[in-house]
């Protein structure tokens, strides 16, 4: 089965993002390439909020071509030579006509990565097992120091988290406060620096501790009390964490949040602003995406990785399924997690997979989403010895790659405490080389709620790397990589046949540690045709052919012809002879 030039409009309760899928040749194209697609519609609309991005750093000169055309300026976004503004839709071709404008988006919705209704009773998650956080732990590593910029729908007060945590706090909706009113950036919080004070005790059968207790917070508020944002807030957003980083030594950056995918990452300004975080030293995290389920273009959910999840500099994380056990042998990929590779780009997506499913951490009872979904409340009998079945006021249920991303952002923190002088390029390396590989390589997954049943496959699209392992991690944290380049993700393309494929040689401008020609592109080592890619043997397609979802696993299973795992077996991508080591043309 072939991808098909489609687009796809996927609506949730909670979140929206539009996706084009595996973009072919017969896409709708605004009437000027410097337009974005999704921009051309409202071409006859009295007025509508762009973002306008420039050829030359942004100046009262810039802010005047809008003004001269019936705009005005919303925001600032000096950081990408950008601003936001609002201007009638029919100027929007004579601006774009302007020699000095480079590109104009609309100034799309931001939605939070979370799902929220439930139909099974709550259970511990053992997220912190399945990813060995107690290794960093046992070594005394809480992230002390390290400053964490989460950019969400805000933080509240709450006991967990008053232990200095939170050092700083801005709103960017408009609203005047940076507290939370949605419930899911203190969620997020939780999972990233909870220190589990309200679960800790002779009373408790069980401690929800965050990933890196000690780290600090600053909280950067870009979704309302509905959950509701926009590209330029968070792009403001982002644009103070990189001012604020010296300050706060902002060394992390959290974003479970996404919009759609309308352009290469190389023209949205919510990736170009990520991507100038990375670039002055901060570890970017973003969530996936929640649209694994989406089959509307017959692609069981492959292309819909979220924006600015699609960039290929930040760390891009999937969700797991914990299976309610401690034992991660037994862990499977969330049927929701959405899946690369890239609209566009076609990079290869997510990075790697931490827990996402049916996450316990923190809340408040006036938050929006209690207020909606109260049974989400986690009862005293969960953690609470001979504790009853009354909701404990602390602690809530969240689903979703935005629940996936602070685990990962959490690691980072303890990264950097191990090692100060690791840069967000060996950071992603660190964490994708050293990721728990040996994965359940086929499922079917049932919706509690539905009954419908979704097949699932631990392919490089849907678990990239695989499997965040803290104790992994950090055993390679002082001996980390010596980066010379990027570690850009890679890169996928469509062949002549339509059939999606992966490129080989380096894929982009430059070269990256990653992803060099000689280590994993050439043709000898991992993407030779008759290694992985090409045909498999019933003449489908390797990515879409019906035996990429049952059977043995194409891109991971033993039926290849190097036998064992070709792509991400020790001996072959991360082990240290081949990927770090001098003798890369020496591999199994």
């Amino acid at each position: 089965m072939k991808p098909k030039p489609t687009r796809s409009a996927m609506w949730g309760r909670k979140t929206l993002v539009v996706c084009a899928l595996i973009a072919g040749a017969s896409l709708c194209f605004a009437l000027s390439p410097k337009i974005s697609n999704d921009l051309a519609a409202k071409e006859n609309s009295p007025q509508v909020n762009v973002i306008v991005q420039f050829k030359q750093p942004l100046s009262s000169a810039m802010h005047q071509k809008v003004f001269n055309r019936g705009g005005k300026i919303n925001r600032e976004l000096s950081l990408i030579r950008s601003g936001a503004y609002t201007i009638p839709g029919s100027e929007l071709e004579d601006l774009a006509s302007d020699p000095a404008v480079a590109y104009i988006s609309l100034d799309r919705p931001v939605k939070g990565a979370a799902n929220t209704a439930f139909g099974v009773p709550a259970a511990l998650d053992y997220h912190n097992e399945t990813i060995n956080s107690s290794a960093g732990w046992s070594q005394g590593l809480n992230g002390a120091g390290i400053g964490v910029a989460v950019i969400d729908s805000g933080i509240a007060s709450v006991a967990d988290l008053n232990s200095g945590n939170l050092v700083y706090s801005q709103d960017f909706t408009g609203s005047g406060s940076a507290a939370d009113g949605y419930g899911h950036g203190t969620h997020v919080a939780g999972i990233i620096a909870g220190d589990g004070y309200m679960s800790t005790g002779f009373r408790y059968s069980y401690t929800f501790q965050g990933v890196a207790s000690g780290a600090n917070l600053i909280d950067l508020r870009v979704l309302d009390v509905n959950g509701n944002g926009s590209e330029s807030a968070t792009i403001s957003a982002v644009q103070t964490a990189i001012q604020l980083k010296k300050t706060y030594n902002i060394r992390v950056m959290n974003l479970s949040l996404g919009t759609g995918v309308y352009e290469s990452y190389t023209q949205d300004p919510l990736c170009q602003a990520v991507e100038q975080a990375w670039q002055a030293g901060i570890v970017v995290v973003v969530s996936a995406g929640n649209f694994g389920r989406d089959n509307n273009a017959g692609t069981n959910g492959y292309g819909t990785i979220t924006s600015p999840g699609n960039d290929p500099y930040v760390i891009t994380v999937g969700a797991m399924n914990t299976m309610g056990t401690a034992n991660r042998t037994d862990d499977i990929p969330a049927s929701y997690s959405s899946k690369g590779p890239t609209l566009w780009d076609q990079v290869v997506k997510p990075d790697l997979v931490a827990p996402g499913n049916m996450i316990i951490s923190l809340y408040t009872s006036s938050e929006t989403l209690n207020q909606e979904y109260p049974t989400n409340e986690v009862p005293h009998s969960v953690y609470v010895n001979n504790g009853a079945s009354a909701p404990s006021g602390e602690y809530f249920i969240l689903s979703g790659t935005s629940m996936a991303a602070p685990m990962v952002s959490g690691a980072a923190a303890l990264l950097l405490q191990d090692n100060s002088a690791l840069t967000p390029d060996q950071v992603k390396a660190i964490l994708m080389s050293s990721a728990f590989k040996d994965l359940i390589q086929s499922s079917i997954v049932t919706d509690p709620i539905t009954g419908q049943t979704f097949q699932e496959q631990a392919d490089v699209f849907t678990v990239g790397a695989g499997y965040l392992d803290i104790n992994a991690a950090l055993n390679m944290a002082n001996t980390p990589p010596s980066v010379k380049y990027s570690a850009m993700s890679p890169f996928a393309t469509i062949d002549a046949k339509g059939e999606v494929v992966m490129a080989n040689g380096v894929p982009v401008t430059g070269q990256s540690v990653l992803w060099g020609s000689s280590v994993l592109w050439g043709s000898s080592v991992l993407w030779g045709s008759s290694a992985v890619l090409g045909l498999n043997t019933s003449g489908q397609s390797v990515l879409w052919g019906s035996s990429t979802l049952v059977g043995e696993s194409v891109l991971w299973g033993s039926s290849t012809t190097n036998a064992e795992s070709v792509l991400w077996g020790s001996s072959v991508l991360w082990g240290s002879s081949v990927l770090w080591g001098s003798a890369a043309t020496s591999a199994d």
